[in-house]
């Protein structure tokens, strides 16, 4: 390890009463705020994805030991409760959403769920967050033809530069599922970063276009928080697929060859 482990968590729904296909991956809004609390406690400094970014890019440093939050989906709690208690503590956040789930009249493969709406997404960026996209119908991208990724890619940008009024520079690959090809079509579509999952710590010389981050699980503690702000409990960032993920990976395409398009897997 070259440089110290930089802590980027992803959250999905913050609430009591999930539906059962995110429940895993919901805390409660009490375990969120002592989430926060811990991240506080920490001493750490926290930044958004862009200055993230500006630092693999060369752009910008970043302070000493930095933290990140990020928020998948577009879920209803994101600007309420989610953004007020972010907002109490000072916290920055980035949010990638997925057009399809937060526009009133379109689909996505995401179950149904409580979601924020399209035009919330100013009301984001007033509490302090950036927002990012997570495409369209939330698709496992790196099982996609080159015409269909490119409009997963593409539209929600665009989308999002409407409502927003100025460039959409940051992408969620949904699941974390990606591969050299689309990374390759995520620089091309013009942003300048994307995040994964990996469950990893990310760190200074992470990649660019699969940024790592760590899954916030319901079963996740401030104990868990604290280890990771410390950066300890898990690996750290960048290291090469595992032949497991590669073969996952094709498993998946092949499946997707046969069903079409899935939400999970």
């Amino acid at each position: 390890m070259t440089t110290p482990p930089i802590p980027v968590l992803l959250y999905h729904a913050v609430m009591d009463d999930p539906p059962d296909w995110i429940a895993e991956f919901t805390v409660t809004p009490r375990d969120f705020r002592a989430h926060l609390d811990a991240v506080v406690a920490s001493g750490r400094t926290p930044v958004t994805i862009s200055a993230l970014a500006g630092h693999f890019a060369g752009r910008s440093p970043l302070p000493d030991r930095p933290v990140v939050l990020t928020f998948d989906d577009g879920f209803a709690d994101l600007p309420g409760p989610t953004a007020d208690a972010l907002a109490a503590r000072g916290l920055p956040a980035t949010a990638y959403l997925t057009t399809g789930a937060v526009t009133p009249g379109r689909r996505s493969l995401l179950p149904p769920a409580p979601m924020m709406k399209l035009s919330q997404a100013p009301l984001l960026e007033q509490y302090g967050m950036e927002v990012g996209a997570h495409t369209i119908t939330h698709p496992q991208l790196d099982t996609l033809p080159a015409k269909a990724l490119r409009r997963e890619l593409t539209e929600p940008k665009a989308v999002l530069e409407d409502v927003l009024g100025h460039e959409v520079a940051h992408l969620a690959y949904p699941h974390g599922y990606n591969s050299p090809a689309v990374r390759r079509a995520a620089l091309r579509a013009g942003y300048a970063s994307a995040v994964a999952v990996r469950h990893a710590l990310s760190s200074g010389t992470d990649e660019s276009y699969r940024i790592a981050r760590l899954i916030l699980r319901r079963s996740h503690t401030v104990a868990d928080i604290a280890a990771w702000m410390d950066g300890r409990g898990a690996p750290v960032a960048p290291f090469p697929d595992s032949l497991r993920t590669v073969g996952w990976r094709l498993y998946r395409r092949a499946r997707a060859r046969l069903k079409g398009p899935v939400f999970a897997g």
